[in-house]
């Protein structure tokens, strides 16, 4: 399928589909509203299909790329689901090195995750992406199936399978017990999450548009924070200023970037919602974030 942008789409489309993956809409009423939108003998139907991930044009870093070595782990969680299984990703060579924990957007480990852990990986980090999936057998392979299942999930065990990813990643003996977390929409809420919850246990944070914790959470942060928002996410990046406020109250140093032009989803680079100037921007402000944060 021919490559499509943002402004190949109204943005009122695009606006409706966020409203879709988030769940805050029915793939039906979806299909209903963007029949307005469906001209020059498109099908609603076609326009969803546009839209949706084509992970083909996620992979920057193979898998069986000779830089790095990778492997399936499952880590226990006990005030979890039991266990929660991940992507483990680190460079070839053997070597102590600060780790980044991988939180993904609200479809589980899929392969756009994955390449993101491994480019962290070519980075010079232990990268680790954990799927929320687990219990409910991992990410199915197919996205609407993989939003059904995650509005099954009980988002309190999840955030504790999280936490016990972090914590087994921290504690490695090939780790500094230097700590990092980056993560996508849902991932980026996690991260806020983790951020309140492990205190100076967590070393860096970068969410990327991820719902921000209350006043009250955000004065427990230690953790650095490099926020990533895309200025039309309106949803998410209007709760920005009251973040960046109470994290100047906590004294937990931050930055919030608000990339122009830019939609909910900017980074993943699987769906016309990517943006290749604000994503490589906020990769390159992460990469710093973490080099700043976790070595030395």
């Amino acid at each position: 399928m021919e490559r499509k942008k943002a402004s190949d789409f109204p943005q009122g489309l695009l606006d409706l589909f966020d409203g879709y993956v988030h769940g805050r809409i029915s793939r039906r009423r979806f299909l209903n509203k963007a029949q307005n939108y469906a001209v020059g003998g498109l099908t609603a139907a076609a326009l969803l299909q546009m839209l949706k991930p084509n992970y083909a044009w996620a992979i920057q870093v193979q898998p069986d790329d000779k830089r790095i070595k990778a492997e399936t782990v499952t880590v226990p969680s006990p005030r979890g689901n039991g266990t929660i299984r991940g992507y483990l990703v680190r460079p070839a060579t053997a070597a102590v090195l600060p780790a980044v924990l991988v939180v993904h957007e609200n479809r589980g480990l899929n392969p756009y995750i994955e390449d993101v852990a491994r480019r962290l990986a070519v980075a010079d980090f232990i990268a680790f992406a954990p799927d929320a999936l687990t219990s409910l057998g991992g990410y199915p392979g197919d996205d609407e199936k993989a939003l059904a299942l995650f509005n099954r999930l009980d988002h309190g065990k999840i955030l504790e399978d999280f936490l016990a990813a972090a914590r087994w990643l921290k504690s490695r003996p090939d780790s500094t017990g230097k700590l990092g977390a980056v993560g996508f929409c849902f991932g980026g809420g996690i991260v806020n999450q983790l951020a309140v919850r492990m205190g100076s246990d967590l070393d860096a944070a970068v969410p990327f548009y991820g719902a921000q914790p209350s006043a009250a959470d955000v004065a427990k942060i230690k953790a650095p924070i490099n926020a990533q928002y895309a200025e039309l996410d309106t949803r998410i990046t209007g709760g920005w200023p009251d973040f960046d406020a109470a994290l100047t109250r906590a004294h937990v140093p931050h930055e919030g970037h608000i990339y122009k032009g830019a939609n909910h989803g900017f980074h993943n680079d699987t769906t016309p919602r990517y943006d290749e100037a604000a994503a490589t921007e906020a990769w390159k402000r992460t990469l710093d974030w973490f080099n700043e944060y976790l070595r030395g």
